[in-house]
């Protein structure tokens, strides 16, 4: 039996992880059942480009349903909890995109919500699947650098005049819109949590952060130093510095298609080509965590190996540390969930 996709809004990311899924040559029996939005006539648009066949003019509606298995929720970040919770309250296993939630306690929230009732729940941290990912975890593991040292990631676009990015009700922030990539990067090398997290920022007037520089300190006297600008464009890639030697995932670092070795060796992963215009670069590697739902949902697990809960929890446990640090507060934070 082909497992049903549900698409929870028809947003510009919605749009991408559909036309990457539908362009990708080898996706299996997997389907792409429905589509669900507040406004119904978006629903109805989204469903004639992408050839959907159901269409939901309420997300209660489509959590209800029987047509779909697993929900890919692509909605603002305030209201990711939210509809998860909705969605694996109603049985369905739910891919949410980054961040999970808004903070640590939103994200214990959901997990607990999800394991108890044994659905897959995973954050959508599409690099952990990129083929360049894979490359150079490979090459760590083999020990071709050496010990790990240190690590420099620079994430910088010039996005601040985005309302999802500027406004708080939006949830806004440069830090859970693009430096998650930084801190999950500096994660999926180091693999333990960070001895000592320490950031210094610039928020607008609304108190969301548009700049901020955060140093992730770990045992063993190993470190890693993350740049997140959404004023300016940065270089975008991310070095790995070890004892024999380093590598660098190149721009666009969060999911990119060249590691440069340290003798200039360039090692190439290119992307299928979509078959509709894409929002975002190079997103038809939205198409990697697809699959990876797929499979760990058929062998009957609850997260992924690759994107654990645990990982979730770390990398909300330091997000919410850094904004403490630079003074990013959301009304989520003063509220207590089960």
């Amino acid at each position: 039996m082909p497992l049903r996709w549900g698409i929870v809004s028809a947003a510009k990311i919605s749009h991408d992880f559909v036309t990457a899924f539908n362009s990708f040559p080898d996706r299996g029996d997997a389907v792409i059942a429905g589509v669900a939005a507040r406004d119904k006539n978006r629903a109805t648009d989204f469903a004639k480009i992408h050839d959907i066949p159901h269409v939901f003019d309420t997300y209660e509606k489509m959590a209800k349903s029987s047509e779909i298995d697993v929900a890919y929720i692509g909605s603002l970040n305030p209201q990711h909890y939210d509809l998860a919770y909705l969605f694996l309250n109603s049985g369905k296993h739910v891919l949410c995109e980054k961040p999970l939630c808004l903070n640590y306690k939103q994200t214990q929230s959901l997990i607990n919500l999800a394991r108890s009732k044994k659905l897959f729940l995973m954050e959508a941290v599409w690099s952990r699947f990129s083929p360049a990912y894979i490359a150079l975890e490979k090459e760590i593991s083999n020990g071709k650098l050496g010990e790990i040292k240190y690590v420099d990631v620079a994430f910088g676009v010039p996005i601040v005049n985005h309302d999802r990015v500027s406004k708080k009700e939006l949830g806004g922030s440069a830090l859970l819109d693009i430096g998650i990539y930084t801190i999950q990067f500096a994660q999926y090398i180091f693999k333990d949590d960070p001895i000592k997290v320490t950031a210094c920022g610039e928020l607008n007037d609304g108190g969301v952060d548009e700049v901020s520089t955060i140093v992730l300190e770990y045992s063993g006297r190993r470190r890693a130093v993350l740049n997140i600008n959404a004023t300016l464009r940065l270089l975008n890639n991310a070095n790995v510095y070890g004892t024999h030697g380093r590598a660098t995932l190149e721009d666009p670092f969060h999911f990119p298609t060249k590691l440069t070795h340290g003798d200039g060796k360039v090692d190439d992963f290119p992307l299928h080509p979509p078959k509709l215009e894409l929002n975002f670069e190079n997103s038809t590697g939205l198409v990697y965590e697809a699959l990876e739902v797929e499979k760990c949902i058929r062998k009957g697990l609850v997260e992924s190996p690759r994107m654990t809960h645990r990982m979730s929890l770390t990398l909300a446990k330091i997000e919410d540390e850094v904004r403490k640090q630079i003074g990013v507060h959301f009304d989520a934070d003063d509220i207590d969930y089960p």
